[in-house]
C-alpha cells in the first residue's frame, strides 16, 4: 500500500514499505548543485524522491528517473500526478542497459544513490524489492560508473552517495571509466562521530584534483545544524 507524503512546495511523494526514502536523498539532492539547464539522470529512483526534490526550487531542464522496478516507477508516476509537475521522465529499465532512446553523450549529471550492501553481505531483507534496493543486485560501482559515462557529455558529473567502507570502490569504479572524482564531502551526525555517508562527485574527461569539503555535521548541541535544517526547508512555500 502506497501513501502520500507532502514535502513542501506542493510536491508529494509516494511511499511504500518497499521504496521509502530517507535523510541520504535529500543530501544528495543538495550535493549535486543541479542547474536549471541541465538534463539529469537518476540511477535506482526508488519512489522518486530525488526528483521531486528537485521540482521544488530551479528544477533541471529534464531529468529522467530511472529503476528497474515496476512498482517504484508506478510510485513516482502517482507522485508527479499528484505534485502536478513538469519535467520528470519515468523509466523502468535496468541501468546496466540504459533504454531505447536514451540521451547518450548529452547528459550534464547523473545522480545515484546506490544500495549500501554488497551483494551476498549482511542480513538479506525480507522481500525481493528491499532486496534490490539494499544489496548490489542489479548496480554494482561498475555497474553505475560505466552506465553514467555513456550517457555523461564530457564535463558532466557524476554524483554518488553511500557507506565510507565502499569509497574506495567507488572512487576506483569512476576512473576505470574516464570519470574522475573532484569533489568528496563526509556526512557525520556530530563532530565527534565518525562518518556514516560519503557524498562523491565525479567529472567525465577531467583531471586529477580531489577537493575535499568540510564534513557535514547533522547535530550540533543537541539540535539539527542550520545546514542540516536547510535540507528540509529549501525550496518549501513561505507561510505567515
Amino acid at each position: 500500500m502506497t501513501k502520500p507524503e507532502p514535502i513542501g512546495g506542493g510536491i508529494v511523494v509516494y511511499t511504500s514499505e518497499e521504496h521509502r526514502f530517507g535523510t541520504d536523498a535529500f543530501l544528495l539532492t543538495e550535493f549535486s548543485h543541479y542547474k536549471e539547464k541541465d538534463t539529469a539522470v537518476e540511477f535506482g529512483t526508488g519512489c522518486g524522491i530525488i526528483p521531486l526534490l528537485m521540482q521544488k526550487s530551479r528544477p533541471p531542464k529534464v531529468i529522467y528517473a530511472l529503476d528497474v522496478q515496476e512498482n517504484a516507477v508506478a510510485q513516482l508516476k502517482a507522485g508527479i500526478k499528484a505534485s502536478g509537475v513538469p519535467g520528470i521522465v519515468p523509466i523502468c529499465a535496468d541501468l546496466r542497459e540504459l533504454w531505447d532512446g536514451a540521451p547518450s553523450g548529452q547528459c550534464d549529471l547523473v545522480l545515484c544513490n546506490p544500495p549500501y550492501q554488497p551483494p551476498g553481505s549482511g542480513f538479506l531483507a525480507e522481500n525481493d524489492s528491499q532486496r534490490i534496493a539494499r544489496h548490489g543486485l542489479f548496480c554494482t560501482p561498475e555497474d553505475v560508473c560505466r552506465s553514467a559515462a555513456k550517457l555523461l557529455r564530457f564535463g558532466g558529473r557524476l554524483c554518488i552517495c553511500g557507506r565510507p567502507e565502499r569509497l574506495p570502490d567507488y572512487i576506483c569504479a569512476m576512473r576505470s571509466f574516464r570519470t574522475e572524482p573532484k569533489r568528496l564531502r563526509f556526512v557525520q551526525k556530530t563532530a565527534k562521530d565518525m562518518p556514516w555517508l560519503f557524498l562523491l562527485e565525479g567529472k567525465l574527461g577531467a583531471k586529477p584534483f580531489l577537493q575535499m569539503e568540510p564534513p557535514f555535521l547533522m547535530y550540533e548541541n543537541g539540535s539539527l545544524t542550520a545546514e542540516a535544517a536547510a535540507l528540509y526547508t529549501n525550496g518549501q512555500e513561505e507561510t505567515s
